[in-house]
């Protein structure tokens, strides 16, 4: 793969490639609608896999929060047009590398050596790279060891880079007035978390210490001696991404193993540790040939406050979603419904949440949930479908519960996207015996 001389830093940089990004898009536009004029019958498949195509081409190449962001849409499957699932979702695991003399600079940047005289054996060329960082096999005291080194300028830009999506993200998501800015700095403190590499160190330390009870996961040890703000070391962890497993396992047993670890994990954390590992996505997850699954990266962890928890999972009871007056007052209390909303608007979103709630937590209403049901996330599609379609919504404010839902609601997805993918059947409190 070809690697990575110059990452653009600056402000100017950065947005005169959207610019250019924006522009691509543009012209694949009049193409569509001049071969529509042709071909009355041409559907839109051909334009997103070009504007996909363009989109993730302008990301790559500027790294950290701007390809974060595509990696967060490509975990969206039932959201999303196809093609611009298949394309975001490379980044989780698969784009350009830093050049080797980048990463010698990094390191001697970072450690005043370069990284020949800290591991007994580097490999200078990547192994695997994302959106904020890129691994590269390492030796030391003869174990193998990953090494991950943070792309320069990320941290810097993210503050820049969101703000040059804002626009784009308050159009779309309907978002109106002063009170959309907490959305954007619940997204921007967390990328700044997750530009820190010490903090990542002590959030994995902590997770491994607290989580490797849970049966069939296994978890890489770290070391805070190769590790800085912006280089992290862990064990070299064996095994293929859990996005290649899914494709070609065909022993149900072993998908229902891997599930109920990942569901435990997941549930372990919210419940027990109340906070989570925000970033379910393939990427982060290997399988080895024990058919264990492995957990990796820890830098995107969500703390849950308990003013959120306990309304949150007070939704999930049937007793309170059947209960109109119990209902009304948990939508209130998660910022769902607000103070100023109008009669109809009170209206129109408790019926929307009422909708959105009884289909999302049916996997929390029976003691086993078999999560390769297709018509489940057939009917989440096609709540996707009928909201985005619906003209009324475009209409009211679209400033909608606490911030927290954002990074929960990713888990959640992220989740539910990776349990069907392994077509596992768990059982739902299974964590409790932890």
């Amino acid at each position: 793969m070809k690697t990575i001389d110059y990452i653009p830093t600056s402000k100017i940089e950065r947005a005169s490639k959207l610019v250019q990004t924006g522009a691509k898009i543009g012209v694949n536009y009049v193409k569509h609608y001049a071969e529509k004029m042709v071909n009355p019958d041409l559907t839109r498949d051909k334009l997103n896999e070009n504007n996909a195509e363009d989109i993730y081409d302008g990301l790559k190449s500027l790294k950290g929060s701007a390809l974060k962001v595509a990696q967060m849409l490509s975990m969206d499957k039932n959201f999303l047009p196809q093609a611009y699932v298949e394309k975001f979702s490379l980044s989780q695991f698969s784009v350009p590398p830093l050049s080797a003399p980048l990463v010698l600079k990094t390191f001697k940047t970072n450690f005043g050596k370069t990284p020949y005289e800290i591991f007994d054996e580097f490999n200078a060329n990547s192994v695997n790279a994302a959106s904020i960082g890129q691994v590269h096999l390492a030796k030391k005291n003869g174990k193998k060891l990953a090494v991950k080194i943070q792309y320069p300028g990320v941290a810097n830009s993210i503050s820049s880079d969101l703000a040059l999506v804002k626009p784009i993200a308050i159009r779309m998501f309907n978002l109106q007035g002063k009170d959309s800015d907490k959305y954007f700095k619940e997204v921007e403190d967390k990328l700044i978390e997750e530009t820190n590499y010490l903090l990542e160190l002590k959030q994995s330390q902590e997770v491994v210490e607290a989580c490797s009870k849970i049966e069939n996961i296994l978890f890489p040890s770290y070391y805070p001696d190769f590790s800085s703000e912006k280089i992290i070391t862990m064990d070299w962890m064996t095994g293929i991404h859990l996005s290649e497993f899914t494709a070609i396992n065909t022993n149900q047993e072993v998908g229902d193993k891997i599930g109920q670890a990942l569901w435990d994990f997941y549930m372990y954390q919210i419940h027990v540790l109340r906070k989570v590992h925000a970033d379910p996505h393939p990427g982060n997850f290997l399988v080895d040939d024990q058919n264990k699954l492995i957990a990796l990266d820890f830098g995107c962890m969500k703390q849950i406050p308990d003013d959120f928890y306990v309304p949150y999972f007070e939704l999930i009871n049937k007793n309170v979603i059947t209960d109109p007056a119990l209902f009304n007052e948990k939508l209130f209390e998660l910022e769902i419904l607000r103070p100023d909303d109008s009669a109809s608007e009170i209206e129109y979103f408790t019926e929307m949440f009422h909708d959105l709630l009884s289909l999302f937590t049916k996997p929390f209403q029976e003691e086993t949930f078999d999560f390769a049901d297709e018509t489940f996330f057939e009917n989440i599609a096609k709540l996707g479908e009928r909201f985005s379609n619906d003209t009324n919504l475009k209409k009211m404010n679209g400033n909608r519960g606490s911030k927290h839902f954002i990074y929960m609601n990713r888990t959640f997805f992220g989740l539910y996207n990776l349990m069907f993918d392994l077509k596992a059947k768990i059982v739902v409190e299974n964590f409790k015996k932890y």
